[in-house]
């Protein structure tokens, strides 16, 4: 895909009272950024974390987005989908005219999202028996650990 100046994009999830959980997203704008080479990416949470929906929207405008995609970063529709995060999106647009916005769907069940879950299935059992190192999000940690009843 080609970066368009004029075309922003704001990656938004849910939001959390954990920072290392909000740090998370902005890795994933960071790497979907390198990976795609748009030039005006931003991130959002819908709720508890900043920057907002809004604060995104104004961010990509100020870098000279005339048209806006705001991708709900969640596996499944739901309200957040369906009605929050299209709110938000028409609150932020209202102060900006002739800024177009679209919102997404979520990545649902687009066909490689198999791909992505098996890979991860992988990495993980071959982590459990010692063959590879933890992932990124379970380094430092046990949870990446086979648990059960040995009797």
């Amino acid at each position: 895909m080609h970066p368009i100046p004029s075309f922003g994009v704001i990656l938004v999830d849910h939001g959390s009272r954990r920072a290392e959980s909000n740090d998370l997203l902005l890795e994933v704008v960071a790497a979907f950024t390198a990976a795609t080479g748009h030039s005006i990416v931003e991130p959002a949470h819908m709720e508890l974390a900043e920057p907002s929906v809004a604060t995104a929207f104004d961010r990509c405008v100020a870098h000279g987005a005339t048209t806006i995609v705001v991708f709900p970063y969640f596996l499944l529709p739901g309200r957040h989908w369906d009605e929050d995060i299209p709110r938000l999106a028409a609150a932020a647009a209202a102060k900006h005219p002739g800024v177009r916005y679209l919102v997404t769907a979520p990545f649902g069940l687009h066909p490689l999202m198999f791909q992505v879950i098996e890979e991860r299935i992988e990495h993980c059992l071959a982590h459990a028996r010692g063959d590879v190192t933890a992932c990124e999000l379970c380094a430092g940690t046990d949870r990446c650990a086979m648990r059960g009843n040995s009797g």
